[in-house]
């Protein structure tokens, strides 16, 4: 008989590429990892892992396992789901794992409606940005995440994954109310102007830069930072502009923000694994989270009056 546990070791170890990345991912050491593949190959009757340089790479046997293995656990995540239907109440712990903005602006209210009508339901959120997220999903370390899509910057589609939209969030830009920018208009007004934008290689930071450059300037670039909350806070002080979302800079009122002209937006979303969809926890925190976003979309308002626009 297989074992589905050392099965979910085999697919990470497929999705991840080493062994110190499946240990690194699920807590455990390489030699542990190594050992319950080892019995794996034992059960299975056959060879899954052959020496590669200084790592292994999987057999055609083991990506023939990989393949039922998935087939196997979806099915699991389901048997799950319908036995926790059959209690209808949302009960239980749910782990959720969240970006800044989205934590910031929608989960704390999400939260207080959940504990109004699901008391028994224990929500615990870890805050991480949505690329790493995901890949603690498949490990089974949370069971939702929220993710983010920048415009141009389609992110892959996985089969084992079952997206729910949430929002478009416009992406305006946001100049100082006061000092030298305060008075542009266009984005093109701000070419010697000093930027914050989030890290390279970041979708955020990429989709920033390469709107300056389509504006026709590479941007002074002072500071680089994932902390959105302090984006908002240099372009408040005067010491920098840069490219927001509605949902970042709502309530801040010293920040003036200016319609960029095709009315750019990002996609935000959850995520949990496929056949966890129908659990009443998830349809829980997804219903409150989509109503403070209906809420909260109504108040928050750009340059030109437009508020984000819902799918």
């Amino acid at each position: 008989m297989l074992d589905v546990h050392r099965l979910r070791l085999l697919r990470e170890l497929d999705r991840r590429g080493t062994l110190a990345a499946v240990a690194a991912a699920l807590g455990y050491s390489p030699s542990a990892v190594s050992q319950q593949l080892s019995q794996l190959e034992v059960e299975a009757g056959t060879t899954l892992l052959e020496k590669f340089g200084r790592g292994v790479v999987l057999t055609p046997a083991a990506r023939v396992l990989v393949r039922h293995a998935d087939v196997v656990l979806a099915q699991l995540e389901q048997a799950e789901t319908d036995l926790a239907a059959m209690a209808r109440e949302a009960t239980g712990v749910l782990r959720v794992a969240s970006f800044q903005t989205v934590l910031f602006a929608l989960v704390p209210r999400t939260l207080t409606l959940l504990a109004e009508r699901f008391p028994a339901l224990r929500v615990v959120i870890d805050h991480q940005e949505a690329v790493p997220a995901f890949s603690a999903l498949a490990a089974h370390d949370v069971d939702l995440v929220l993710g983010e899509e920048y415009p141009d910057r389609p992110n892959p589609r996985s089969a084992d994954v079952d997206e729910e939209d949430l929002l478009h969030d416009r992406l305006r830009l946001a100049v100082p109310t006061s000092g030298p920018w305060a008075g542009a208009t266009r984005i093109e007004d701000l070419s010697s102007a000093s930027w914050v934008l989030e890290p390279d290689g970041s979708d955020p930071g990429d989709w920033a830069l390469g709107r300056c450059r389509r504006a026709g300037f590479e941007p002074d670039v002072r500071i680089r930072t994932p902390d959105a909350l302090l984006h908002v806070h240099l372009v408040e002080t005067g010491h920098a502009v840069a490219l927001l979302p509605d949902l970042v800079r709502a309530g801040r009122p010293r920040v003036r923000v200016v319609d960029l002209p095709e009315a750019p937006s990002r996609r935000l979303f959850t995520g949990v694994r496929r056949g966890a969809g129908g659990r009443p926890a998830v349809r829980a925190f997804r219903a409150a989270l989509l109503e403070v976003a209906l809420g909260t979309t109504g108040t928050i308002t750009g340059g030109g009056g437009n508020s984000s626009a819902l799918l």
